[in-house]
């Protein structure tokens, strides 16, 4: 995972939705999709763009595969943002 993908991914605002709808647990491809009006190719593709960028997981069960959040990126993440946030504190 890099920043350079995380924020790439997050810069689309279907894929924040995308991550928005699996705030409540995880869903699969079709529950996703039924959400957009957009191809199933389509929202494979955000979902593998979100996967790349390690905001997601994704696991077989049975013949299905569910995405859900990787909370550790988001973890991350805020860590850093909110590493910026002290530092600028402490310069004033």
């Amino acid at each position: 995972m890099s920043f350079q993908s995380t924020f790439k991914a997050l810069s689309d605002p279907t894929r924040r939705a995308i991550l928005d709808l699996l705030k409540a647990g995880a869903k699969t491809a079709g529950d996703i999709g039924s959400c957009f009006d957009m191809t199933g190719a389509t929202v494979s593709h955000h979902l593998s763009v979100l996967k790349e960028a390690g905001l997601i997981s994704d696991e077989r069960r049975g013949k299905y595969i569910y995405y859900e959040l990787n909370l550790s990126v988001l973890d991350e993440i805020t860590g850093w943002i909110a590493g910026l946030k002290g530092d600028a504190r402490n310069e004033e």
